[in-house]
């Protein structure tokens, strides 16, 4: 946890997360290897795992097509600050849309895939679910580290407040409030959050600036998804025996992204039980377009 608290309020742990490095292949068509990057939990955070894949499907994919759907199975947990091999399999190169089947494997053992497809896209009619627009504006809101600022209370150490606070990359403000130490505002199942990189995205190698900016909502998706579950269960990230895990994840991009200015992912939860939770997520830009949709499902674990 070290690591996250000197490095400071910055983005370069999603650069650090998202820099592949080709290697041979062991069973497929191509291969990258890369880092997951430190988190004060026992295994490493999800969207690492998601960002990388779609960083080497991408990386694999023809030039005039752009990502616009993944689905994802988490099958083991992974180890952080560990390396991560990604072998990625051209399933199909047709001339409007492309698909690759990626699997991460670590200590010889799968631990993540999904199949990314791309599409060249094409002039048509447009629709987007509409948004209530009575959402206070990112500036009115206190910053975790604002937040959490003299506050302490359940399972929270010094390296998971300068995680919440500085080390996710991410600058995050949640309406109604946070989930940190308690639930802050109703019970309800549902919540958004605006973010934002703490300063400005570096260049990735290997990737187009879009490309990179696609990684960036696919690393940030999966920090807040599980949260308007918690919400509506009652159940902040600090209760002493809560235990959570992405199990599987869907996300769908809609529209270019553009991931250096203020985001808005409003969230909604679905369904909850058997131990296990279905929640939604929309992302907009701040002038309300429609960019990307997630879906994801998570194990909810009280012990």
């Amino acid at each position: 946890m070290t690591a996250v608290a000197l490095r400071g309020a910055t983005s370069q742990n999603f650069s650090d997360a998202v820099t592949l490095v080709e290697t041979a292949p062991e069973y497929l068509d191509l291969a990258f290897t890369a880092t997951t990057q430190p988190c004060p939990w026992p295994k490493a955070y999800g969207g690492d795992m998601v960002a990388q894949a779609a960083c080497a499907a991408m990386r694999s994919a023809p030039q005039d097509k752009a990502l616009h759907s993944m689905h994802s199975y988490f099958m083991r947990p992974v180890e952080i600050g560990a390396e991560v091999r990604y072998e990625v399999e051209r399933l199909r190169d047709g001339r409007g849309y492309a698909t690759r089947q990626v699997r991460a494997y670590q200590n010889g053992k799968p631990v993540y895939v999904t199949l990314a497809s791309f599409a060249t896209g094409e002039p048509g009619p447009e629709h987007h679910t509409d948004l209530v627009d009575d959402l206070p504006c990112p500036e009115s809101l206190p910053t975790s580290e604002e937040y959490l600022r003299g506050r302490t209370g359940g399972t929270m150490t010094a390296g998971t407040r300068a995680y919440w606070s500085g080390g996710r990359g991410f600058d995050m403000r949640h309406v109604p409030g946070p989930v940190y130490l308690e639930v802050d505002g109703p019970a309800e199942p549902h919540q958004a959050v605006w973010l934002r990189p703490f300063d400005a995205l570096r260049p990735v190698p290997g990737l187009t600036r879009p490309q990179r900016d696609v990684a960036a909502l696919g690393y940030v998706c999966d920090f807040t998804i599980l949260e308007p579950l918690l919400r509506a269960l009652g159940l902040p990230w600090a209760r002493p025996g809560l235990v959570t895990a992405s199990l599987d994840h869907a996300m769908w991009f809609h529209r270019p992204v553009v991931a250096d200015d203020w985001l808005l992912y409003v969230q909604d939860a679905v369904a909850a039980t058997a131990g296990r939770g279905l929640a939604t997520g929309r992302f907009y830009t701040r002038d309300r377009h429609h960019l990307a949709t997630v879906a994801q499902e998570g194990m909810i674990r009280t012990v």
